[in-house]
C-alpha cells in the first residue's frame, strides 16, 4: 500500500480530514425553525466527500462506454475505469494474483461470491450471531451453514471458530465474517481467523463494508482470501461497491448475472464466458461510481487510516464519558472496553421505558439529530443483545406477518463518521440526557404499519430538490426503522 504523504509528521499535529458535502446542512425543527444538522447514520450510509464529488465532476464529462468504444471518450473512461479498479486493489492491499469486480454494494459482492465459489457436496460455510443479514443469508442459498453463538471475548471467538474448524463431521469450505460489527462496532481478529482457517484447508470471506471505512486493510499480509465493500459506506453514494477476490478461485465459475460485456461469443446453443473481471460485470458498468469508489479510496489512503482511527476513538471516549452519566440508559456491546478490544465508532443503545422508534423520532424532530433505529439488518444478532426469547422471537413473527409492527424490538444506534465532531457527540448525549429527564416535548403517533413515530403536530416540510417535482407533504411516516 502506498505510504501516505503524512506519514512522517508529527501525530500531536495531524493532518486534516476530509470535508463532507452537506457538513453544514440545516433542517427544520418540528417545533418550526431550523438547525444544524447532526449526522449519526454513518454505518447505514454516508454523504459523499468533497474530493469525491469533485473527482466525479471532473470525469462526467468524459463519461462515455467502456471497453469496447473506439471514440476518444470511450477510451478516456476506459482508462479511468481500470484506474479505479487498481487505485481500489491498492486501498485493500490485494495482491496481484487477486481480481478486483465491481458490484453494487456488499450485498451484491457477496452473493457473486456465494454463486461464484460452488462449495463442494458434504461441506459447510461457518459463519457467527453477530453477521449482517447481507453475510447470512446468500451462503444459504448453496450450501449448509453452521452459525456460532455470540462470542464473549475475541478469545472466544478464536477458540469456537477452532472447535468448529476441526469438526470432522462437518468439514469446513468457508469462514464467513465481518470485519467490523455493524450493530456494536467491535473489531474482529481477522489475521488470526485468517491463519486458524488456512491451518485447516478453508477459506476466509471477510465482509469489510463497516471495516473499510474506519481501518487500514492488507488483504496480502492479514491472509484475507475474499473481501466486499460498498462506496457507500465509506463516502463514495454513487452505487458501487466492490469484490475482491482470487482470481484462480472466480475464473471458472459461471457468472451470477448473465448479459453483455461477459462473453467472448454467443451462438444460439452455447455461450463462451469471458475472462475476469469483465466475465462478473455484465452489462453496462457504473463508470462514475467506480470514479467515485476509487476517489475515497485515494483520499482515505492519502489521509492515512489511523489518522481515521485516532479520530473516532477519541469521539468514542467522549460518547462512553457522556453516556456513562445517563441514569437506566443500556449501551448494547459484544465485548467489553477494554485492552485487546477495538471499535469503530458505533454506539448502540436502549432509553428506559422509551420504544426505540419514538427515541429516534424525538431525536430528528425536536434536536435535528439523525441516527438509525431497529435492527440494522442482524436480527439474531440484536435479539441476541435484547435477550429475546425463541418464544417472543415466535410472536415477533407471528406479528409480522399480520403486518403489526408496533411492537417489533430493537435499539437506537449513532454512527461516525470523519466529519462527526465532539460538539455532535455532545449534542447527542444532551439530548439524550433532556428526554429521559422530560420526555419528549411533542406529542407522537406510531403508525402501526411501520412502527415508526411522527410528531402529531409538525412543521417540517420536505423540500424541492429541482427537477423533481415539489414535495409538499410533511415529514410524517418517512421513517427508517424497519425489524
Amino acid at each position: 500500500m502506498a505510504r501516505s504523504r503524512y506519514a512522517d509528521r508529527d501525530m500531536a499535529a495531524p493532518p486534516p480530514l476530509p470535508n463532507l458535502v452537506g457538513a453544514d446542512l440545516e433542517v427544520p425543527l418540528a417545533t418550526g425553525g431550523r438547525r444544524r444538522y447532526v449526522n449519526l447514520d454513518a454505518a447505514a450510509s454516508t454523504p459523499a466527500m468533497r474530493p469525491v464529488l469533485e473527482a466525479v465532476e471532473r470525469a462526467l464529462p468524459w463519461y462515455s462506454s467502456v471497453h469496447r468504444g473506439a471514440g476518444f471518450t470511450s477510451q478516456v473512461s476506459t482508462r479511468l475505469y481500470e484506474a479505479a479498479r487498481e487505485t481500489v486493489g491498492r486501498f485493500v492491499g490485494a495482491r496481484p494474483t487477486d481480481s478486483v469486480i465491481f458490484v453494487r454494494n456488499t450485498t451484491d459482492a457477496i452473493n457473486h461470491l456465494a454463486h461464484c465459489l460452488r462449495i463442494p457436496e458434504g461441506q459447510v460455510v461457518l459463519t457467527t450471531m453477530v453477521e449482517h443479514h447481507a453475510n447470512l443469508l446468500p451462503w444459504r442459498r448453496v450450501a449448509p451453514v453452521v452459525t456460532l453463538p455470540a462470542p464473549p471475548s475475541p478469545e472466544a471467538l478464536l477458540e469456537s471458530v477452532t472447535a468448529a474448524l476441526r469438526d470432522p463431521a462437518r468439514p469446513v469450505a468457508v469462514l464467513a465474517v465481518t470485519g467490523a460489527s455493524n450493530v456494536t462496532g467491535e473489531v474482529l481478529p481477522v489475521a488470526e481467523l485468517a491463519r486458524i482457517a488456512h491451518e485447516h484447508g478453508a477459506l476466509i470471506a471477510v465482509d469489510a463494508a463497516q471495516l473499510a471505512p474506519h481501518r487500514r486493510i492488507d488483504m496480502a499480509a492479514a491472509g484475507i482470501d475474499c473481501l466486499s465493500l460498498s462506496g457507500h459506506k465509506m463516502y463514495a453514494p454513487f452505487g458501487t461497491g466492490a469484490l475482491v477476490a482470487s482470481t484462480e478461485l472466480l475464473s471458472s465459475c459461471e457468472p451470477l448475472l448473465a448479459g453483455g460485456g461477459a462473453v467472448d461469443f454467443v451462438t444460439l446453443d452455447e455461450v463462451l464466458w469471458t475472462a475476469l473481471p469483465d466475465r462478473l460485470e455484465a452489462g453496462s458498468p457504473n463508470v462514475i461510481g467506480a470514479v467515485a469508489l476509487a476517489a475515497a479510496a485515494a483520499t482515505l489512503e492519502e489521509v492515512g487510516m489511523e489518522r481515521v482511527a485516532q479520530h473516532e476513538r477519541a469521539l468514542l471516549d467522549r460518547a462512553r464519558s457522556g453516556l456513562s452519566e445517563l441514569p437506566g440508559l443500556v449501551r448494547h456491546q459484544l465485548w467489553p472496553d477494554g485492552p485487546g478490544v477495538d471499535r469503530v465508532g458505533v454506539v448502540t443503545l436502549t432509553l428506559p421505558r422509551m420504544h426505540h422508534a419514538l427515541a429516534a423520532a424525538v431525536l430528528s424532530a425536536e434536536h435535528a439529530i439523525g441516527v438509525r433505529h431497529g435492527c440494522f439488518c442482524a436480527h439474531p444478532y440484536i435479539t441476541h443483545l435484547l435477550g429475546i426469547s425463541d418464544a417472543e422471537a415466535h410472536h415477533i413473527r407471528d406479528a409480522l406477518r399480520r403486518g403489526e409492527r408496533a411492537s417489533i424490538p430493537g435499539a437506537v444506534r449513532a454512527s461516525f463518521s470523519i466529519a462527526t465532531t465532539e460538539a455532535d457527540v455532545d449534542l447527542f448525549c444532551a439530548a439524550l440526557a433532556s428526554m429521559l429527564r422530560d420526555g419528549p416535548a411533542l406529542d407522537y403517533a406510531q403508525d402501526p404499519a411501520t412502527g415508526d413515530f411522527a410528531p402529531l403536530e409538525d412543521a417540517r416540510v420536505l423540500p424541492r430538490i429541482e427537477p423533481l417535482p415539489e414535495l409538499t407533504a410533511a415529514v410524517h411516516g418517512a421513517g427508517c426503522g424497519q425489524f
